[in-house]
């Protein structure tokens, strides 16, 4: 499974934040595959240098690096925190906790906002170029009917508030940059293994990713602060 990526003009740089996770690697496989690009740059905290979401100066440090490496078209950030061994997501309104909020705001919506911060400037002003970040549908406020997860839900439905924002200030002076909220749906991955109800369709890694690329891909600048499903379906905010 390959994607051609043939908005995108050949050459410059395509990064992706979150490289050492399911998501992550299988788009850098394929990013790669494509041969757009000049380079493929995956950052991840596990990788060296560090590449650590709550912590601005390393996501500085990444930008000056591959801002001297030339210019950059795509960037897809495939980072997320839904649970690990420290915080799991809320049942029920008496289970918030208001440490484990921060941290899903911290890594969920302020790391991505940050990313846009110092990666944004190191798209051209003209010719198509991406930035992606994987939201998910449970941060849309209108498709909320299910109630729960509230951390994880409220982080999200800022980071979509962010690309929104992002994408009107961005467009005055690089009218050419799509910026992009992506639903992958339900992966094999960690993030999402422990939660995968009975029923719902539940896709590889690389599958997820050729999905995303292809949203990509098709993406103009009509799409810019757009919230869209892994079938390209606009969601609703």
């Amino acid at each position: 499974m390959t994607s051609e990526l043939t908005s995108f003009s050949h050459g410059g740089i395509a990064v992706v934040a979150g490289a050492s996770g399911g998501i992550g690697s299988a788009l850098v496989r394929l990013i790669e595959a494509s041969g757009r690009f000049d380079a493929v740059e995956g950052l991840a905290r596990s990788r060296s240098p560090a590449f650590d979401l709550e912590d601005e100066e390393s996501i500085a440090a990444a930008a000056a690096r591959i801002g001297a490496m030339g210019p950059m078209r795509l960037f897809v950030d495939a980072t997320g925190l839904l649970s690990d061994a420290r915080m799991q997501p809320e049942k029920a309104l008496r289970q918030i906790d208001p440490a484990a909020m921060e941290r899903s705001f911290r890594v969920n919506a302020i790391g991505p906002a940050l990313m846009i911060k110092h990666f944004a400037p190191l798209f051209p002003r003209e010719g198509k170029s991406v930035f992606a970040t994987l939201s998910a549908k449970v941060g849309s406020i209108g498709d909320n009917r299910l109630g729960g997860w509230i951390s994880y839900r409220a982080s999200k439905a800022a980071l979509n508030q962010i690309v929104r924002t992002a994408s009107i200030e961005l467009a005055r002076r690089q009218p050419d940059l799509v910026l992009l909220a992506l639903h992958p749906g339900t992966v094999d991955t960690g993030l999402s293994r422990p939660f995968a109800r009975t029923g719902l369709t539940v896709r590889t890694p690389d599958a997820a990713a050729h999905l995303l690329l292809a949203v990509i891909d098709a993406a103009g600048r009509e799409e810019s602060g757009a919230f869209l499903s892994h079938d390209g379906e606009r969601l609703p905010w």
